[in-house]
């Protein structure tokens, strides 16, 4: 009982973690508590002066994936204050959103950083496919040009946030269509929300206040150009990380296969891969269940359930504790978010792929890993071995040449390398004393 104990302690004290986590998120994720830092929108350098007549233009194109959060939040920002310094003509986000989980006053604060800009700021939501849903959508008021690509959607912008002196007259006009519906580009066109045939990004940037154009002629006919290369810029590679790991999918499997691991690791001798591969996932999960809006409630029944599959683990038969913890699991991962959805593949992925390693997968790789089966060896008591690292009490020790978690029965410590006898075996661990001083078996 000893290792379901160490287990217990470990998934009450994550618990603990994650539920204050949970406090802090709450179940609105606009709430200022959340993330107290800002994006970063200080004091940035004014545009440069006037660029030379035989200088090219340049244009800084930011592609913007995903739910608005504090990562993608910053770099917009900062986006804004590189375009500035740089000289660019113009920046235009390459936007593909359905929502934010940063608070209301971080949104304003971006949105009157982009209104302030020096540069003139675009919004193009491209290529064909995507789309700009949800609050985040009305950043489409702020900007000086809006592109739509066709068969790609804008609207569902929800309750204005943005204030109204931020927003364009044509946008509040026509707010009140896009607060509870979504438009395509050929009605976004007709609105004058967006203009021109914004196909592809080179199209776009014909029109953008200050970008010079160019005619030329092939084969199928004359067209205008812009006389530039646009700069495309990414999220570095660790904010890439981050934001993807603040992914409602990628936060709770990064936290499900984590724990798992995690519960593994405590039945088998020593840290292994396994130990550190589940802590690392764990660690991500942790960060993405704080970005997004999460029910604590809902992270207490995840908790819940990896305890009870580790009862059972224990016993090596499952039992009542087996069936608590699949109920636990559907429940806290189908009630885990609070106005976000998980997509069908992650949670049939997630609690699947947990039912069946804790049933099957769990048993057969403690075994392997023992190098012996677990369950029913009573035969093995008084079988010789040694202690592969200090017994004070518990340690491990080598039987048959299989790896065993053991505990002495001695209040003398049993130094590596020194003989032991198993006097008991309890499921998973053995108790064993040294043989200098042991009591003699007539079968020995």
């Amino acid at each position: 009982m000893r290792r379901l104990l160490t287990t217990g302690v470990a998934l009450a004290t994550l618990a603990t973690t994650l539920l204050v986590a949970g406090s802090l998120v709450g179940p609105n994720a606009g709430a200022a508590t959340r993330h107290a830092a800002s994006p970063n929108l200080g004091a940035r350098p004014r545009r440069a002066a006037a660029v030379a007549a035989n200088t090219p233009d340049k244009v800084d194109v930011v592609k913007i994936s995903g739910l608005l959060d504090p990562v993608l939040a910053d770099f917009i920002a900062s986006s804004v204050n590189e375009a500035e310094s740089d000289g660019a003509v113009a920046l235009v986000l390459q936007l593909n959103s359905t929502g934010m989980v940063i608070s209301d006053d971080q949104f304003v604060a971006l949105a009157r950083h982009l209104h302030a800009s020096t540069v003139p700021v675009a919004i193009w939501v491209g290529p064909s496919g995507t789309s700009a849903e949800g609050t985040v959508a009305q950043l489409l008021g702020v900007v000086s040009r809006v592109g739509v690509a066709p068969g790609s959607h804008v609207g569902n912008t929800g309750t204005q946030v943005i204030p109204d002196e931020l927003l364009s007259p044509l946008y509040r006009a026509i707010e009140p269509q896009l607060r509870d519906h979504t438009i395509g580009a050929g009605q976004a066109h007709a609105l004058k929300l967006a203009t021109g045939n914004d196909v592809v990004i080179s199209s776009f940037l014909v029109g953008l206040p200050g970008v010079r154009t160019k005619v030329v002629t092939d084969k199928t006919g004359t067209h205008t150009q812009a006389d530039l290369e646009p700069v495309f810029r990414q999220l570095p590679p660790l904010n890439q990380l981050m934001h993807t790991v603040a992914s409602p999918s990628a936060a709770y499997l990064l936290f499900v296969i984590g724990l798992s691991l995690i519960v593994f690791e405590l039945f088998t001798a020593g840290v292994g891969v396994a130990g550190l591969v589940g802590a690392a996932c764990l660690a991500l999960g942790c960060y993405g269940l704080w970005v997004l809006p999460v029910r604590g409630v809902s992270v207490a029944l995840l908790l819940l359930a990896m305890f009870a599959f580790a009862v059972d683990v224990q016993t090596g038969v499952p039992r009542v504790w087996t069936g608590i913890g699949i109920v636990a699991l559907v429940a806290g991962t189908f009630t885990l978010y609070d106005g976000l959805g998980l997509p069908w593949i992650a949670l049939t992925l997630g609690v699947v792929a947990v039912v069946l390693f804790m049933l099957a997968g769990m048993p057969a790789m403690v075994r392997t890993r023992f190098s012996t089966p677990t369950i029913g060896r009573e035969w093995m008591v008084g079988d010789l071995g040694e202690a592969v690292v200090q017994l004070n009490p518990d340690g491990v020790v080598r039987v048959r040449g299989g790896l065993w978690r053991a505990r002495t029965n001695r209040a003398t410590p049993i130094d590596r390398g020194e003989p032991v006898r198993v006097v008991e075996v309890d499921r998973l661990l053995l108790e064993v004393e040294p043989l200098e001083g042991a009591a003699v078996d007539a079968g020995h």
